[in-house]
Parts: C-alpha cells; sequence; structure tokens
C-alpha cells in the first residue's frame, strides 16, 4: 500500500510512456476515448455488475511476476475484464465501459457510493513526457481548482511509467462531494502498448486509499491477449 509520503518512491517502478491528461469543462483528464483527450464521452454507458470471481484458469494464466509475489489487499479481487485485460479492484463495484476510437474501451469501475472510482484506458500518445507536457500547457482547459500535487515514477517488475497527483474541485458527471483526489499512473506494459490506470476519490477522507487503489490496479495489471505468468 503506498502512502502519500512515500509514495514519490514506490508508485511502481517504471519509466513510462504515460498519456497526457486533460481536463476541459469540469471532466476528469486523460480518458482517450478518440482524438479527444478531455474526458468527455458519449453515449453515457450503463453500469453492470460482475461476480466478484473471475474464472480461477483465467485468473491463474494473467498472473504476473508483480502480482504473484505479493497479495491482493484486504477487500480487494483479481477481475478478468470483458476487454480482456486483468486488474484488481475493490469486492462490490460496479462496471461501466464507453467505446474508444483508439484502442481498448474506456472502463469504469465505481464504488457503490460513486465516491471512488477507477478507471482503465489505452492510450495514444507515445511517451509520459507527451502526455504530461500536453496536461500542464497553458493551452489546456484544466477544471475548476486543478492543482498539481506531485509526479512519480513508477518503479515496478512489469510496467515503465510515471504517475500525476492533483486536485480538482468538481468532476462533471461525478457527485459533488467537494475537492476530489487523483492519482493518474500511465505506463508501458509488457505487451508494448500504453495504459492508464486512474484512481479518483474525495480528498476529505485522506489520500491513501487513491494511492492503493491505483498501485494495485497498476501491479496487478495484465494486458489483453496476454499471458502473465511468474518469472
Amino acid at each position: 500500500m503506498w502512502a502519500s509520503v512515500v509514495a514519490a518512491a514506490a508508485l511502481i517502478g517504471v519509466t513510462v510512456a504515460l498519456v497526457v491528461v486533460q481536463v476541459n469543462d469540469g471532466d476528469e483528464p486523460g480518458r482517450r476515448p478518440g482524438p479527444r483527450a478531455d474526458g468527455t464521452v458519449s453515449p453515457t454507458p450503463s453500469p453492470e455488475t460482475y461476480p466478484s470471481e473471475s474464472p480461477q484458469e483465467e485468473t491463474t494464466a494473467l498472473s504476473s511476476p508483480s502480482a504473484s509475489s505479493r497479495e491482493l489487499p484486504a477487500g480487494y479481487e483479481s477481475f478478468v475484464d470483458p476487454q480482456g485485460f486483468r486488474i484488481a479492484m475493490p469486492v462490490g463495484w460496479t462496471r461501466e465501459a464507453v467505446p474508444s476510437e483508439y484502442g481498448i474501451d474506456v472502463v469504469n469501475y465505481r464504488s457503490p457510493t460513486g465516491e471512488r472510482r477507477l478507471q482503465v484506458f489505452e492510450v495514444a500518445e507515445a511517451t509520459a513526457q507527451e502526455s504530461f507536457e500536453l496536461l500542464l500547457s497553458p493551452q489546456t482547459p484544466k477544471a475548476p481548482g486543478f492543482e498539481q500535487l506531485a509526479m512519480y515514477d513508477l518503479t515496478g517488475v512489469d510496467v515503465t511509467g510515471a504517475s500525476l497527483e492533483y486536485l480538482v474541485d468538481a468532476i462533471r458527471g461525478e457527485p459533488d462531494v467537494g475537492a476530489w483526489h487523483v492519482v493518474d499512473a500511465r505506463f508501458e506494459a509488457s505487451d508494448g502498448d500504453r495504459y492508464a490506470i486512474i484512481a479518483y476519490g474525495r480528498d476529505d477522507d485522506g489520500r491513501d486509499d487513491e494511492f492503493e487503489l491505483a498501485s494495485t490496479g497498476v501491479e496487478w495489471f495484465c494486458p489483453p491477449e496476454w499471458t502473465c505468468d511468474a518469472q
């Protein structure tokens, strides 16, 4: 589990090829549903609830070196998504997906209260530097209250990338919880493609839970149609 104090050193080791996040009109950044990266996607998807246990044979076939060497945090489950990738998320969350013009669908997992979210999508930019330069450039509109807190290198076995931590006052389509705390990890996975795993949560309940959500997701991630056997 990452603590916000030590996340700079541990946020999952990598030199990520991540995509820049853009936040327009109060949306969260970084989703890549086509040529846009502004967090707006249509149509609105319908939530789907999935069993808490993925088929054992699929889970075994997709266990990665990093994942197989550690246990999931209490309350988490390993899940093979219909898009083909494996992820880890808290038990009992719902899933929704939005078609993307680039790569896999944009997939969102939400807590029962809607106050926490884990987002997964495939990014188009070639490097983390390009992605963050785009996000942080003066030309990129930001959501109200956008405040960059820190940027970290990812340090892990199977991915190379980086992570951006920031706050926003509101995210379009999400509950009004006050400030949102976001940990946005973007990385090149073992299949050579680039993905984003972004954790969202209210800021007033502490920040460690977003770090744990994002780090567990990245450490347990296995790309579509890829076998992540222990080495």
